[in-house]
């Protein structure tokens, strides 16, 4: 009995859980997380939000925000953000769509992907970003 109780244990634990309520709700907290950095000047802080793919192509604070300024600036002095909906991509990945006001007054659509870190936090692996349709009101 205790053998079978081990197995199942091993087995849970080789296979992660769905994303659910609790893994979007993280998730959301690393993209909140990264830009309440960018809004306070936290650049390092924001950095520490990326996933290691992008760590790999923007390998220093200096190259990353090179990145971040050059092209998205929606995202980098947000003047406020709300999120939308959410994607399930895999077991360890979520896409989150983000609805951002940008500093210009004009509505963004930024969708995020992130993937869940082997020390258990959800980490930015890539930005997709255009201007949006819709008005702010």
């Amino acid at each position: 009995m205790r053998r079978a109780a081990i197995v199942f244990a091993t087995l849970l634990c080789a296979f992660p859980a769905l994303a659910g309520d609790a893994e979007i709700k993280a998730a959301q907290g690393s993209i909140s997380g990264q830009l309440q950095a960018f809004r306070a000047g936290d650049n390092a802080t924001a950095y520490g939000y990326a996933a290691p793919n992008v760590k790999r192509i923007f390998p220093t604070l200096e190259t990353f925000m090179g990145m971040v300024t050059g092209g998205y600036k929606p995202v980098h002095h947000p003047q406020s953000f709300d999120f939308g909906k959410s994607r399930e991509m895999g077991p360890t990945a979520i896409a989150q769509q983000v609805l951002i006001v940008g500093p210009d007054g004009k509505d963004y659509e930024a969708v995020y992907t992130l993937e869940l870190q082997p020390d258990g936090i959800w980490r930015i692996t890539g930005v997709s970003l255009r201007a949006s349709n819709s008005l702010s009101t």
